[in-house]
């Protein structure tokens, strides 16, 4: 990959990245300061460095907990930060779960507690519902991480087997003043959806829990099956009194990381075509929809003319069938370059803001068009890899992953194709 355009994509990613700092999203939505405590807690991959931010321009008395995934601690002052593990919940988790719970409970409407939300928050807020063991959610989890089944359809399952999501936590702040601050890692930015939304309300039901767990032939452990049949205690609804006075602001979003990274684009010269900032679907049939899409700017030049890129945001799925290390962003990123097969002029990056792409400790990975050729050389068959959800291991081989450490921050996936503009006197390829 020549240099320039390897520098130009990995900026417009940093953009992205850069562009959902909890440092410079958090100062301009500080809420009034309360009569009586302020009271920080929250949940997620960005919760320490929104924590850490909220802690530097606050400047009254303060306290709180808050709980992120290992690697992405923040040392704060005043406010506690617990690691835990991501995306199986650990016991570090249920802890921190429970101290949370604990801590806005038995508050007055003097007080002001503040919730620092965002991806991941969903599985560091672990604290199984009354009846439930913590080894039923855990199970039920790493059964919906393997099914395939959308970031939505997992938090309707996770809502419905605990004691704190689905707005159960703001029904504890409550009498007290609640302001939520999101960083949104989900398709169309929905409160209720981020981290299984603790503090908003929440639409879905018990029956919706079930379809969920039938619909992906989920049938263990029989104890979360019985509490979702059983439908005791529902989440609180739109309408319920104990939420009526709390307040939920998303400071940072998927589109605004897209639009930094348009704007570095046509700094360098390059035409910025933003596709979508909430597309989902299975990883590897993005790959090759993308990779009509990079066809018909490269032979037509439409729907944009190059040089060009096609940036998108969003989360796709992985329905793991082989025994590879899966991640949805080099998943597509191989589907893609598989159907692209060598055509010249497309480049791409993909890669998760928080820097890790499925379990692994990679953010993502570029394409170039000789990578099949170059990973043939070296014995690696792109579509066996692709075949056996082994893309991290073709990437790896290629030497094109990209690892950016934690990142403290959350937006979800950003994908840019790079189609540069063809060499003058080159042949055009059918």
């Amino acid at each position: 990959m020549p240099s320039e355009v390897r520098h130009l994509l990995r900026a417009m990613f940093d953009a992205a990245v850069g562009a959902a700092s909890p440092a410079l999203r958090i100062p301009a939505h500080l809420p009034r300061p309360p009569k009586g405590r302020t009271i920080v807690i929250g949940a997620g991959k960005a919760s320490a460095s929104m924590a850490r931010a909220f802690e530097d321009h606050w400047l009254g008395p303060l306290e709180g907990l808050v709980v992120t995934r290992d690697g992405y601690g923040v040392a704060c002052e005043r406010i506690e930060i617990v690691e835990a593990s991501h995306p199986v919940p650990d016991a570090r988790g249920l802890a921190a779960a429970g101290r949370i719970l604990s801590l806005v409970q038995g508050l007055s409407p003097d007080d002001l507690v503040v919730a620092l939300i965002s991806g991941g928050g969903s599985a560091l807020l672990s604290l199984p519902a009354p009846g439930l063991t913590f080894e039923d959610k855990q199970a039920v989890n790493a059964a919906l991480l393997r099914s395939g089944a959308s970031i939505g359809e997992m938090n309707v399952v996770r809502k419905h087997l605990s004691a704190i999501k689905g707005g159960r936590l703001a029904a504890a702040v409550h009498p007290a003043r609640l302001v939520t601050l999101v960083i949104s890692d989900v398709p169309g930015d929905d409160p209720a959806v981020i981290a299984s939304g603790p503090t908003v309300a929440d639409r879905s039901t018990f029956a919706d829990a079930i379809a969920v767990l039938e619909k992906y032939g989920i049938s263990e452990p029989a104890a979360a099956l019985d509490h979702l049949k059983r439908a005791a205690e529902e989440t609180p609804k739109p309408g319920d009194p104990r939420l009526a006075g709390s307040e939920t602001v998303t400071i940072a979003a998927p589109q605004l990381s897209l639009e930094a990274a348009a704007d570095v684009a046509r700094k360098a010269g390059v035409t910025p075509l933003i596709l979508g900032d909430a597309l989902e679907g299975e990883a590897r049939e993005m790959g090759r929809v993308m990779a009509g899409i990079a066809r018909q700017v490269v032979l037509r030049g439409q729907p944009v003319p190059p040089p060009a890129v096609l940036l998108s945001g969003g989360e796709t799925t992985v329905t793991i069938k082989g025994s590879g290390r899966g991640g949805r962003n080099v998943e597509f990123l191989l589907a893609l370059a598989v159907e692209l097969d060598g055509l010249p002029n497309v480049f791409a990056l993909s890669g998760d803001t928080d820097g890790v792409d499925g379990a692994e400790e990679i953010a993502g990975a570029l394409v170039t068009p000789d990578s099949l050729v170059r990973a043939a050389a070296g014995g690696v068959n792109a579509k066996a890899s692709l075949a056996n959800n082994d893309a991290h291991g073709f990437f790896e081989a290629l030497g094109d992953q990209v690892i950016t450490g934690p990142t403290r921050t959350n937006v979800n996936d950003f994908r840019a194709i790079l189609i540069t503009a063809r060499d003058k006197g080159a042949a055009s390829r059918p």
